[in-house]
């Protein structure tokens, strides 16, 4: 999917969202309105999240071991996969490759960076002087990182990729993120883990529905329960209560 294809794809998004086209994003609010069931939980560093699609019901598992800012990118990531992709059913993602080869992955994480950032709201935030290649400056990329509410990875290749930088400040700006933003006044929150154990939506019903429908099988509503916290005694009481082996 070429950049201009996927721009309007972001308007659309955007505009079914009820977003303007340069409003940053509030997450949990947004995945709230949009009815997706949201589990956060502590994975392997490799696995940033995971998108699931039966019927209308919609199911994001978000890896809380990741920076928030990572956390908040792999979202806008999954809403390609759940409300742009045609004939998704479910997928594992890692994302922030960027790579053209991945097809649907590559979409989604463009997707992700449009959708996140979009290039309106970052040259209103950027000072005149400021918007010939390479002039950007820390304070002024802390400040759009923190508007964003994204990683600095994110924010970098999205400035790149409007060619307001090189690799060369690429790269300079990857060093000391945390120490210069304590420096210009700025928490750190985004930069770190978080959100372990949240859940947005009704995670619980959702999961019986699908099994009362045959839409996915026993062990799946069960493994689906545990990553919801339920030990295994619980789970056997459930199932005995039910009159279920």
């Amino acid at each position: 999917m070429n950049n201009n294809v996927l721009e309007k794809k972001v308007i659309e998004f955007r505009r079914f969202a009820g977003l303007s086209e340069t409003d940053p994003i509030r997450f949990k609010s947004l995945l709230s309105k949009l009815n997706v069931i949201t589990v956060f939980r502590d994975l392997s560093a490799e696995f940033s999240g995971m998108a699931l699609k039966v019927e209308e019901n919609r199911f994001i598992l978000i890896n809380s071991a990741h920076s928030l800012g990572k956390q908040h990118f792999t979202i806008c990531h999954e809403l390609y996969h759940l409300f742009v992709q045609e004939n998704f059913s479910s997928m594992v993602c890692n994302v922030g490759q960027f790579n053209s080869a991945l097809g649907e992955e590559f979409n989604a994480d463009r997707f992700a960076s449009i959708l996140l950032m979009p290039e309106s709201a970052i040259k209103e935030l950027i000072p005149d002087q400021e918007l010939s290649k390479d002039k950007i400056q820390l304070h002024t990329v802390l400040k759009l990182e923190h508007y964003f509410s994204c990683s600095r990875n994110a924010l970098l290749y999205r400035l790149k990729s409007l060619d307001l930088i090189t690799s060369k400040i690429y790269d300079q700006y990857q060093i000391n993120i945390k120490s210069n933003a304590v420096k210009y006044g700025y928490p750190i929150d985004l930069y770190q883990k978080g959100n372990n154990g949240l859940t947005i939506g009704n995670y619980g019903s959702l999961t019986r529905e699908l099994y009362d429908k045959e839409l996915i099988s026993e062990s799946h509503y069960i493994s689906l329960l545990y990553d919801l916290g339920m030990n295994e005694e619980y789970l056997n009481k459930i199932f005995v209560d039910n009159g279920e082996d």
